[in-house]
């Protein structure tokens, strides 16, 4: 379907808490493995689209920290998807100049999915004038987590080192050097943030639907960024309200 949203303006990043898989798959009176997967093929549309609109980052919530707790069978579905994902789609990746990068406890995982996180990092490497998207995986994730971790980093450096401001605070973050999400997308109509990039968010324009992840096509994308391009990013200024 193609979109008849008028766009004006896009978000240079745009970040998506993929949300639903196991409601759609039980709608359907399918197994859960099914909107897993019907997931996986979104959120494969969502970089291409991503790519197609010319935004510069995405970044996907894949799998967060409280993740864990599911039970042992989905977790294991899960790490299994994501295995078969990065051998099925890296090639794509380096063949539309989208590099990807992991952020959050990537040491959760086992030693051969790490691996090959990591070399799914290093083959998709392209040079800025090249690069059409940057792809970033939240795995593993929390945004507490994050925060946590941060701290840890600062509280060992000599305080000569560095003057503690919300920009060099920033730089010891999973997301450091990447600028904060413009929009933060979520599906299966939930109103709430998950404990996704806390600090980031602080600005990001919040954009929630019912549409379930596995619904979330191209043209569900275009509603959200034509949402964006509707509304007016003060920063707290109102000299133009």
């Amino acid at each position: 379907m193609k979109s008849s949203q008028k766009i004006i303006s896009l978000p240079q990043h745009a970040a998506i808490i993929m949300d639903g898989n196991n409601r759609w798959a039980k709608e359907k009176g399918l197994p859960g493995v099914a909107g897993h997967q019907k997931g996986v093929e979104r959120a494969r549309e969502a970089v291409e689209h991503a790519v197609k609109r010319k935004l510069k980052i995405l970044t996907l919530f894949t799998f967060s920290s409280e993740n864990w707790g599911r039970s042992e069978e989905e977790v294991n579905l899960l790490m299994n998807l994501l295995a078969e994902a990065l051998e099925d789609e890296v090639a794509n990746l380096v063949k539309n100049s989208v590099q990807l990068k992991f952020v959050g406890d990537l040491d959760r995982f086992d030693s051969s999915l790490n691996m090959k996180m990591k070399n799914a990092e290093e083959n998709t490497k392209v040079s800025s004038p090249l690069k059409k998207l940057d792809l970033v995986i939240a795995a593993s994730y929390g945004g507490r987590w994050d925060i946590v971790e941060a701290v840890k980093k600062i509280i060992h450096l000599p305080k000569e080192q560095i003057t503690l401001t919300e920009n060099t605070f920033g730089q010891f973050m999973s997301l450091s050097n990447i600028p904060d999400p413009d929009i933060c997308i979520r599906t299966g109509g939930e109103y709430r943030l998950s404990n996704f990039l806390l600090w980031h968010l602080a600005y990001s324009e919040l954009y929630f639907t019912e549409v379930l992840w596995p619904d979330f096509d191209s043209n569900q994308f275009d509603l959200a960024l034509a949402e964006f391009s509707n509304r007016s990013r003060r920063f707290g200024d109102i000299s133009n309200f």
